[in-house]
């Protein structure tokens, strides 16, 4: 579900923003405000999308978004159409003239929504593990399982194996919503490598992994 701010100073807009948000399955309001100024910048830094007005009161909408280091997808919702330059400039993603429809509308959520997932799969693909005075490059998909090694944990690949100070949590937090699950109290398996599953046995290649009771649950829907 992405997250939205709304930043316009009229009303009648703001409620046309506010209906087409709610029609929109995949997107929610976390709040709307009629000047930059009383955004607080926490909940600027935790949203997807800011819809952002160009004529503002006590401060222009583009100067705004110059202010921002860190600024989320914007998307310009102006009754002006001669800003258009300026706010891609600030690479905005969309630029949107007023009166427009819920089907406009939608395109350039949606188009959010696909930069989004491009842009998390990217960041997914790849990770970069330090281990003994050297940094690593891992495909996340060619990890076979990680192993909770007391303080440390083993990310086994193919080809490796590597030994880095962290956690089995942290990790499980790492990778959620990829193809992983933990099936062990000590074992994240990567589910694209079973082989098999026989009894209470995870086969990866000529590895065998415990299912824990207490996952055991969670396993089997993961796989389903």
């Amino acid at each position: 579900m992405m997250q939205c701010i709304i930043l316009e100073d009229e009303k009648s807009a703001r409620e046309v923003l506010l209906s087409y948000v709610q029609k929109t399955p995949f997107i929610q309001c976390s709040g709307s405000y009629e000047s930059g100024l009383d955004i607080p910048p926490k909940e600027l830094q935790e949203v997807d999308i800011l819809f952002l007005d160009i004529q503002l009161p006590e401060i222009n909408g583009l100067t705004f978004l110059k202010t921002l280091r860190n600024p989320p997808k914007v998307i310009c919702t102006t009754a002006y159409s001669n800003y258009a330059v300026a706010a891609f400039e600030e690479a905005v993603t969309d630029y949107l003239v007023k009166p427009f429809s819920y089907e406009r509308f939608f395109k350039a959520v949606t188009r959010v929504r696909e930069q989004l997932s491009h842009q998390k799969k990217e960041k997914n693909d790849r990770l970069f593990l330090y281990a003994d005075k050297t940094m690593y490059s891992v495909v996340t998909n060619e990890i076979l399982f990680i192993k909770a090694e007391v303080d440390y944990v083993k990310v086994v690949t193919q080809e490796q194996e590597i030994l880095i100070l962290d956690s089995l949590r942290n990790w499980k937090e790492k990778l959620q919503g990829l193809s992983f699950v933990q099936v062990h109290r000590s074992y994240i398996v990567n589910t694209k490598k079973i082989q098999k599953v026989y009894g209470n046995l995870i086969f990866l290649g000529a590895v065998e992994i415990p299912i824990g009771k207490t996952y055991k649950e969670a396993f089997f829907k993961a796989i389903e």
